[in-house]
C-alpha cells in the first residue's frame, strides 16, 4: 500500500473516531427531547382530590406507600398497590423531591417498626436540634456488628425519593439505602451540570446485584433520565412538588425509619 493511500485511510479513521462521540451526544440529546408525558397529577385538580379524600387531614409520609430496598441481592421491587403487592423490575416516574434521612437505634439489630432514639430528615440537624456532623455515631467505625471489626456508621443513612408515576396523583416513597446514596447524588449532580431540575425529567430506576466485602449479596440502584417533560409539564411538576411538600411539612414530625444497607 502506497503512502498516499495509507494517509487517506488513516485520515478517514481519525475522522470517524472524532465523529463517534458527537453522534453519541446527538443521540443522547434526541432521547431527552421534551415530550408531553400525560401524567394525570399534572393535568388534573390533584391537590383538590387529595384534600377531599383526606377531609383536610394532614398528608403525612406514613400514609404514602413505600418501596423498600430489596434484600439478598434481589433485583426487583415490591410495589404496594390497591390490589396487593406487585413485583416490578424497574420504576419509572418523576422525582418530585427527595430527602436524606438518618436514624440511630441503641441496638445493632432493632425490631422492624421500632422508632429510633434519634433521627434527622436532612442528615444535618437531628430532631432535637443537634448537629449530625458532630455526632459520634456519625463516625466510621461506630457501628457495632458484634465482632468488633465494623467500619460502618452506627447512625443509618438513606435517601427517600418522592416518585410520581403516570397513573397516580400520590407519589411513591422509594427508599434508597446508603450503599447507593452516592449513586443517586451523582445522578442528581449530572442533571445540575446540564441545568436540568430533577423534577423536569422522567427517571428510570433499576437494580443490579452486587456482593460486599464479606461475600453477602445486595443490590445497587441505577438511575437514568429517559425523557424530558415538556416546558408546560415541567412548570406544573415543580408547582405540584412545592404544594405537596408544603402539605407534608404541615404534618406532625414522625420518627424516620431507615433501613440498613
Amino acid at each position: 500500500m502506497d503512502n498516499d493511500k495509507l494517509k487517506s485511510r488513516l485520515k478517514e479513521k481519525s475522522q470517524a473516531l472524532k465523529s463517534e462521540p458527537e453522534e453519541r451526544i446527538k443521540a443522547m440529546s434526541a432521547e431527552l427531547i421534551p415530550v408531553e408525558s400525560g401524567y394525570v397529577a399534572l393535568t388534573t385538580n390533584a391537590l383538590e382530590i387529595i384534600n377531599e379524600n383526606l377531609k383536610n387531614q394532614s398528608l403525612s409520609a406514613s400514609l404514602i406507600d413505600t418501596v423498600k430496598s430489596p434484600s439478598g441481592g434481589t433485583t426487583a421491587f415490591t410495589v404496594p398497590s390497591i390490589t396487593g403487592d406487585e413485583i416490578e423490575k424497574e420504576l419509572v416516574g418523576i422525582i418530585l423531591d427527595y430527602c436524606t434521612p438518618r436514624a440511630y437505634w441503641d441496638t445493632p439489630d432493632p425490631v422492624e417498626g421500632t422508632p429510633p432514639i434519634c433521627y434527622s430528615r436532612d442528615s444535618i440537624i437531628s430532631h432535637d436540634g443537634k448537629a449530625c456532623g458532630q455526632c459520634l455515631f456519625n463516625e466510621f467505625g461506630s457501628k457495632d456488628n458484634g465482632n468488633g471489626d465494623s467500619n460502618g456508621k452506627a447512625c443509618k443513612e438513606s435517601v427517600e425519593l418522592y416518585l410520581l408515576r403516570p397513573d397516580s396523583i400520590i407519589p411513591l416513597i422509594v427508599r434508597v439505602p446508603v450503599s447507593s446514596k452516592n449513586l443517586f447524588l451523582k445522578y442528581a449532580t449530572r442533571l445540575v451540570g446540564s441545568l436540568t431540575p430533577i423534577s423536569s425529567v422522567v427517571t428510570k430506576i433499576t437494580l443490579e446485584k452486587a456482593t460486599n466485602k464479606t461475600g453477602q449479596p445486595y443490590c445497587t440502584y441505577n438511575f437514568e433520565a429517559i425523557s424530558k417533560l415538556s416546558p408546560d409539564e415541567a412548570i406544573n411538576a415543580k408547582a405540584f412538588s412545592q404544594k405537596l411538600v408544603e402539605m407534608l411539612n404541615t404534618a406532625p414530625i414522625e420518627p424516620v425509619i431507615v433501613e440498613a444497607a
